[in-house]
């Protein structure tokens, strides 16, 4: 039943890509024409384009999409959306099915790659983290784009997790920024993207319902850095073994 399974999954894989090639250079044009808009509003176009290409590869290689929690999300506000990252499929999830337009902190190194990396760029706020001074300026950049209205997109775990537990330690960037700009953490729990491209197996792919719940907004008020962490922490992480 494993030997099936590891080659369906490459088969897949096979599929998958052959899916999202054709349709990136569809994409890609149409988002490049976004930069003609000034912020906010091209982020916001950049994400319907984003949203439509991703049902449309989603469907056609039978990745199904559940979102809950929406009502969290409130007319005429912003939040620091925090997000456990199990996979590399968790980027083409949060960035299209965040409620309202949204930038991510993401590694530099991805935005090489042809095509995909201008793309990835677009909708991103990119930094080297062997660098301290990139590291200053995407914090920097954060509050821009926390300024304009955007929703801020971090994963707090730094890396996906590989570790078997439900999340690793939180860094502080996320509540720094919570703190400082006095906006409230959005928690996002996603579930399944690790069995969709499983960390660990090398050209593989594997079909199956991925979920993102919203949960309840956690101002940071008076509590510190270091509080207000471990207060989404641990919500965080019992909802995902509650609901896993």
């Amino acid at each position: 039943m494993r030997v099936i399974k590891s080659i369906a999954g490459r088969i897949f894989a096979a599929w998958a890509l052959l899916i999202f090639i054709p349709t990136m250079l569809v994409a890609f044009p149409l988002i490049a024409l976004t930069k003609l808009w000034k912020e906010p509003t091209g982020t916001a176009i950049f994400q319907h384009i984003a949203r439509a290409w991703m049902r449309l590869f989603f469907f056609l290689t039978g990745v199904r999409i559940r979102v809950t929690g929406k009502t969290h999300v409130k007319k005429g506000k912003n939040y620091i959306v925090v997000s456990n990252h199990n996979s590399f499929m968790d980027v083409p999830l949060t960035t299209p099915f965040i409620p309202g337009p949204n930038k991510t902190i993401a590694k530099k190194e991805m935005a090489a790659i042809p095509i995909f990396g201008l793309i990835y760029k677009r909708g991103s706020i990119l930094v080297d983290r062997k660098s301290e001074e990139s590291r200053k300026h995407s914090y920097i950049k954060m509050k821009e784009v926390l300024a304009m209205g955007l929703h801020m997109c971090i994963y707090p775990e730094g890396t996906r997790n590989k570790s078997g537990q439900p999340l690793q330690p939180f860094h502080n960037g996320a509540f720094k920024l919570a703190k400082d700009t006095g906006k409230a953490i959005l928690p996002a729990v996603i579930f399944n993207t690790a069995k969709v491209l499983p960390v660990g197996k090398v050209f593989f792919f594997w079909p199956v319902t991925v979920r993102m719940h919203f949960l309840e907004p956690v101002q940071a008020g008076n509590l510190s850095v270091e509080e207000l962490k471990d207060t989404v922490f641990s919500t965080m992480k019992e909802y995902y073994v509650n609901n896993r």
